[in-house]
């Protein structure tokens, strides 16, 4: 849907949920439009909200510059400043979460002036205000003429506000339609948090692996513990875990050697693993919208998967609101039905995967 305005050279806003290739959409007009840049002047320019999405991306534009016409490099926080700037000495495209990026530009180790296509990617996040101060600074320094190619869960809030300051007549297209929907089945548990260890074994047995959001880095660090205690094999990904530790993390959940990834929402957003088969939802997000990237880790790419919530009692109300404010109607099965017969889409009790579940 994208990539022919893109390559037409307009600004292009993009809406689709995740895992519906978002990446190639806008990377094939970024390797087919832009040619090898002077040292540290970049072409292309894709920012992003996490360090584990900017090497992501990285890596994805190296695989479709088939060619090598083009150098990529990510730039993030929390690594040495060295590397980064030996890679943009060479570098047409620069992947780059805001804080980091601020800082190359007011150092003068990065020129923005010969950027002719800039990528806002989960730009709903890039419109927190915890980015959006960072990401005005950065784009109010591209030259007026570059392109702007913009993807987003949502196209409101604050995110209208940069399409109205940084777009030109923007094509949009919506790839968000009920037919485009990854293939989630989604759970929901009333479950103390004394009795979950067990149910995260049953889940283990039934999918192998999972991944499993807490909301805190803290809460993360313990349910690991308390977890491996029992023999479950955990990796850990969350803002306080050096680049290494998270880069080890991820790849230690990929080659299996980890059976559990206990994740903070700084996973939940654009990472991609293959055939993840189940996420669970330790503790519910702060925000509703977090529910949908979180869950976005699974079924993607055409695949099925399981999303599985876990929630305290006292937290039902509160969770039947925020679900309902993102078109989820939350229907409560039992724990101890987790070995009923499945059902079909459509029957009662279909998007538990319970039968005859109590609808709230």
């Amino acid at each position: 849907m994208t990539i022919p305005d893109g390559l037409a050279g307009k600004d292009v806003c993009g809406k689709a949920p995740t895992g519906s290739g978002k990446t190639i959409a806008f990377g094939l007009v970024l390797v087919s439009k832009l040619k090898r840049a002077k040292p540290a002047q970049p072409t292309g320019l894709i920012l992003v909200p996490t360090r584990e999405l900017a090497q992501q991306v990285c890596d994805e534009i190296d695989l479709l510059d088939a060619s090598r016409t083009l150098r990529s490099t990510a730039v993030f926080g929390g690594a040495g400043y060295g590397p980064q700037l030996r890679r943009i000495g060479s570098a047409s495209v620069v992947v780059a979460t805001p804080g980091r990026l601020e800082d190359l530009i007011s150092r003068r180790d990065i020129d923005l002036r010969a950027v002719q296509i800039a990528v806002l990617d989960e730009a709903d996040r890039m419109a927190d205000m915890g980015f959006l101060p960072a990401v005005r600074k950065i784009m109010d320094r591209l030259p007026a003429t570059r392109q702007v190619l913009l993807f987003s869960a949502t196209l409101d809030g604050a995110v209208s506000e940069l399409i109205s300051r940084y777009q030109r007549s923007p094509v949009r297209h919506d790839a968000s339609t009920p037919e485009s929907e990854p293939d989630i089945e989604h759970v929901f548990e009333l479950i103390p948090k004394d009795r979950r260890h067990t149910r995260i074994a049953e889940l283990l047995q039934e999918h192998n692996q999972l991944i499993l959001f807490c909301r805190t880095k803290h809460g993360a660090d313990r349910v690991a513990r308390n977890l491996e205690s029992e023999g479950d094999r955990c990796a850990v990904i969350h803002g306080n875990r050096s680049q290494a530790q998270r880069e080890r993390a991820l790849d230690d959940f990929k080659r299996g050697r980890a059976r559990i990834l206990v994740a903070t929402d700084v996973a939940a957003r654009g990472i991609h693993i293959d055939n993840v088969p189940c996420v669970v939802h330790w503790d519910p997000p702060d925000d509703p919208k977090d529910y949908v990237h979180r869950s976005g880790r699974t079924g993607r790419a055409g695949k099925r998967g399981v999303v599985v919530s876990l929630v305290d009692p006292s937290q039902r109300r509160s969770v039947v609101r925020d679900m309902k404010s993102i078109d989820i109607d939350v229907q409560w099965a039992s724990a101890d039905a987790a070995k009923a017969p499945k059902v079909r889409p459509g029957d009662v009790g279909w998007l538990s995967g319970r039968p005859a579940p109590q609808t709230v």
